[in-house]
């Protein structure tokens, strides 16, 4: 039999169907539903109604003691801070609306960087409008492709982010092991470019680098070394510069990354250091030169905060009894902690699953105590903890009220017996 095509119809072409771009994140989704259909609230949704210090807040209409802030040395609500930042946005307005390398480096841009050089002992100081872009723009400038940058593997993500950005290789080594590191710098390229990074206190478990064995390592094996002492600054060492000062290895470190978010109580980043090319990282730096600069009254609060630090002795030292205190009140409680004793104001109490944790987490909120919930991947695998932060403008009686609050919530949810 003969069969004509003409008149024959051609399947229509069907277009192809686009991936949805949020399929990858199908199973954090999945959990996150199944486990707010408990009835548990979104721990990373809360809203401050009100502030009305660096100790306490108003969440749904309740009085709450916050133990969930970086705010380490209690300087937001500082009368001089406060004064220079209504002063500066008085003078200069809100905003610089342009980069540091062009219109936006105003006289108080210059005199933060300068209070900056003073608190270090550094000859140079740039900065940033976040810490985060603090540590993207410096690893991603000095580090490029065919470099090395060697870092602990629970670094966080802006140097992971850094790393990616400047297209350098990344050799991870085990957390805070200096053989681990020694390892790795032993295998490379004596003749290749190398930045090895450090932070001093990490930020999840609150314990602290050593330093003073791994600073020495890295210049073995002739490496440059950046150590971020974002949530060391204000109450390590003698002048509150940090993990390095307080282990005694300043003069071989070449850059240190900071932020202002925490201790200094705004927001912002920066880098110190006294390589005498430091400035012209302005000029390369792509996150540095494509960002507007931080608006006036930010970095005249920075600037007040930073020079009030240097002579702040008496809260450093309130602030480490307030982070024994609490230690050892957990541990008495029955809490499992990060570490065997208090090693920097941050104190993590770990729990066996995420579900144990938010539930824990809601029974502290509805006593009237906030504090972070921290799981995977901002925490190491399968570890899931409650991260309490703790501000030298914390009371002894807070501190015991907190403790009554983490006993009461630990047997309501079973987390303590």
């Amino acid at each position: 039999m003969t069969v004509t095509t003409e008149h024959a119809t051609t399947p229509a072409t069907e277009e192809p169907k686009a991936a949805d771009l949020f399929a990858k994140f199908a199973p954090l989704i999945r959990e996150r539903d199944t486990l707010l259909e408990t009835g548990v609230r979104d721990p990373f949704a809360i809203v401050m109604d009100e502030v009305k210090s660096p100790t306490e807040a108003v969440i749904d209409g309740k009085d709450t003691i916050l133990l969930g802030t970086y705010n380490y040395m209690g300087m937001t609500f500082d009368p001089d801070v406060i004064a220079a930042g209504k002063e500066a946005l008085e003078k200069f307005g809100a905003g610089t609306t342009g980069s540091r390398v062009l219109n936006g480096t105003y006289q108080g841009h210059k005199a933060c960087e300068e209070a900056l050089e003073e608190f270090y002992g550094m000859d140079h100081a740039m900065v940033f409008s976040t810490g985060y872009q603090a540590n993207l723009g410096i690893v991603s400038t000095l580090a490029g492709k065919g470099d090395y940058v060697i870092l602990d593997a629970d670094s966080h993500a802006s140097i992971y982010d850094g790393c990616f950005l400047g297209n350098a290789d990344i050799v991870r080594f085990r957390h805070n092991n200096p053989e681990n590191l020694e390892k790795r710098l032993a295998k490379l390229p004596p003749e290749a470019g190398k930045l090895v990074v450090l932070e001093g206190v990490y930020s999840m478990l609150g314990d602290i680098a050593p330093l003073d064995i791994m600073v020495p390592i890295a210049k073995k094996y002739g490496a440059m070394v950046l150590v971020d002492e974002a949530h060391s600054m204000g109450f390590f060492g003698e002048h509150g510069r940090g993990v390095a000062e307080a282990q005694g290895v300043m003069d071989q470190v070449d850059f240190i990354i900071g932020t202002f978010s925490k201790s200094v109580g705004t927001v912002g980043g920066f880098c110190v250091s006294n390589h005498p090319q430091t400035d012209f990282l302005r000029l390369v730096c792509r996150p540095y030169t494509f960002t507007a600069s931080l608006p006036p009254s930010v970095v005249a609060t920075a600037t007040t905060s930073i020079r009030k630090l240097m002579y702040a002795g008496n809260k450093r030292a309130h602030l480490w009894e307030n982070s024994k205190r609490l230690h050892k009140g957990l541990r008495n409680l029955g809490f499992t902690l990060a570490t065997e004793e208090p090693e920097s104001a941050i104190l993590a109490v770990l729990l066996p699953d995420q579900e144990k944790a938010v539930r824990m987490w809601q029974a502290l909120l509805e006593q009237g105590l906030y504090v972070n919930m921290a799981r995977p991947p901002a925490t190491p695998a399968g570890v899931y903890l409650l991260r309490c932060s703790l501000c030298a403008e914390h009371t002894a009686e807070q501190v015991e009220q907190i403790l009554d609050m983490f006993e009461a919530a630990g047997k309501a949810t079973g987390s303590i017996s």
